[in-house]
C-alpha cells in the first residue's frame, strides 16, 4: 500500500503542508526522506521499522553504514544515501551557532547592508529591509525593478512581506543610477504613503535611503520622513 492510497491526514507530505512539520512523527519524517516504501510496506511503515531497529533514536540511526541501511527491503543505495545525507545535515546544523542578526544603529549601517545590492545598478530597484524591536534585520527583499528613471512600488506587497517577517520596523531604499542624491517628488510621495500605511499596521517606517555608487542620502538624517 503506497502513500497515495492512504487517507490524506496520513500522507506525510500533505500532513506537513496542512499541519506543519511539528505534527509529523519520526517515522513520517523518515518516510518523506525515503519517498516510497516497498511492495509490502508504505514508506511510513518502513520508516517505523527502521527506527525500531535503532531504538527510535536518530543518533543510533546516524551510526548505520550505507550497507546497513540497504539490508532493509525497499532501501537501495539512493535511498540509503538520502537518509545518511539528511542525518549529516542535522549533525552539521547542531554543531553550528545560530547566526546573529545584524543590528542597525545608523543610516551608515543600512548603507553598508544595501550598497552591494544597489550601488552599481544601471536601472532603479526598490528594496526593503525589515527589522525587529531590537532593530535587528529579520529580512530584506527586492520589491521592484523599474526603468532607468523610475521603479514602481506596491505598498501592499511591502507590508505583506513585513508581516510575514514579523517586522516591527521597515526601511526602504532605492538607487539613483544617475548619481543624483536629490529626492524626486515621486520619492517623497511614496515615502509618505508607506509611512502612513505603516502607522495603521503598527509597523514603523524608520528610514528611506537613496543610494548611488559611492554615497547615499538618508531621509531620517535629513528630517524628510
Amino acid at each position: 500500500m503506497s502513500i497515495k492510497f492512504l487517507a490524506e491526514d496520513d500522507r506525510p507530505r500533505e500532513k506537513f503542508l496542512l499541519k506543519g512539520k511539528n505534527s509529523l512523527s519520526d517515522a513520517e519524517l523518515l518516510a518523506i526522506i525515503m519517498g516510497s516504501g516497498n511492495r509490502e510496506e508504505s514508506a511510513v511503515e518502513l520508516g517505523r521499522k527502521i527506527l525500531d531497529s535503532v531504538q527510535n533514536n536518530w543518533h543510533n540511526l546516524s551510526l548505520l553504514q550505507i550497507s546497513d541501511l540497504m539490508k532493509f527491503k525497499g532501501i537501495g543505495e539512493a535511498k540509503a544515501i538520502s537518509i545518511a545525507t539528511a542525518l549529516e545535515i542535522g549533525r552539521r546544523k547542531a554543531s553550528q551557532e545560530v547566526p546573529e542578526k545584524i543590528q542597525i544603529s545608523s543610516s551608515s549601517d543600512l548603507f553598508k547592508v544595501l550598497h552591494p545590492f544597489l550601488g552599481d545598478l544601471q536601472t532603479e530597484e526598490f528594496w526593503a529591509v525589515f527589522l525587529n524591536q531590537s532593530n535587528r534585520i529579520v529580512g530584506k527583499s527586492r520589491l521592484s525593478a523599474g526603468g532607468i528613471n523610475q521603479s514602481v512600488v506596491d505598498v501592499r506587497i511591502l507590508f505583506k512581506t513585513a508581516l510575514e517577517n514579523l517586522a516591527t520596523g521597515v526601511v526602504i531604499a532605492h538607487n539613483h543610477p544617475s548619481g543624483n542624491l536629490k529626492p524626486s517628488q515621486e520619492d517623497l510621495k511614496i515615502t509618505k504613503q508607506i509611512s502612513e500605511a505603516g502607522k495603521i499596521l503598527n509597523i514603523q517606517m524608520l528610514d528611506h535611503l537613496i543610494i548611488t555608487q559611492n554615497s547615499y542620502l538618508s531621509f531620517a538624517d535629513e528630517n524628510l520622513l
